[in-house]
């Protein structure tokens, strides 16, 4: 645990392209340059919400649907109204909770099918204001009064890295029907990056948005 840090994935990935990386869980109490997808930028403050990073080398014959499988594993450790918006955010009542980064890098010297994965999590924990935000936020304690940040770690942190250890050994088919409970885009419109519009039909085999 780190009282502050630029980012859980940034110093993971650092350790990661440094060579072979240990299982290693970071958490940081609050961050300074957190960040998400596409680099969007994620804000965290002690107290108010859950940062952490898992680091560990996996070798899945296909890397597709890891994030999927991710949230799958935090949403079914944390409650059932948790839903989830492809590719890596967790929802609830139309506002994030919660966002996913998956970040990977060949190891030296180890098979090409192995890399270091860096999982990023970051959970809102405690009211937040929505300025500056591009979506409204929720937090875990609407759904878990009470709830701290280090209480929702211990409920993470285990089913987390069996997920990944599942995912390794038989990629996203066993979370398939799991992720299409939580499916946050089923029949809904979506508007995909080339700006085309489609209705989303959930995932493929591995994990790819049907449209």
């Amino acid at each position: 645990m780190l009282p502050q840090i630029d980012s859980t994935n940034s110093e993971l990935m650092r350790r990661a392209r440094a060579g072979p990386i240990e299982p290693t869980l970071l958490v940081a109490e609050s961050q300074t340059a957190g960040r998400g997808r596409l680099g969007r930028q994620w804000s965290s403050e002690a107290g108010g919400s859950l940062t952490f990073s898992l680091g560990l080398a996996l070798a899945p014959q296909d890397w597709s649907g890891l994030s999927l499988a991710v949230g799958v594993a935090v949403a079914d450790s944390l409650h059932p109204d948790i839903r989830i918006k492809w590719p890596n955010d967790l929802w609830l009542d139309g506002r994030k909770l919660a966002g996913i980064l998956v970040e990977t890098v060949a190891v030296d010297g180890a098979s090409p099918a192995t890399r270091n994965a860096v999982v990023g999590i970051g959970i809102n924990i405690a009211p937040r204001a929505a300025d500056g935000l591009s979506t409204p936020p929720a937090w875990l304690q609407e759904l878990v009064p009470g709830i701290t940040a280090s209480q929702a770690l211990q409920r993470i942190a285990l089913p987390l890295v069996q997920a990944l250890q599942g995912f390794a050994d038989h990629g996203f088919g066993v979370f398939a029907e799991r992720y299409a409970a939580r499916d946050l885009l089923q029949g809904r419109t979506v508007t995909l990056s080339d700006g085309q519009r489609g209705t989303a039909h959930g995932v493929s085999a591995n994990g790819a948005l049907l449209v």
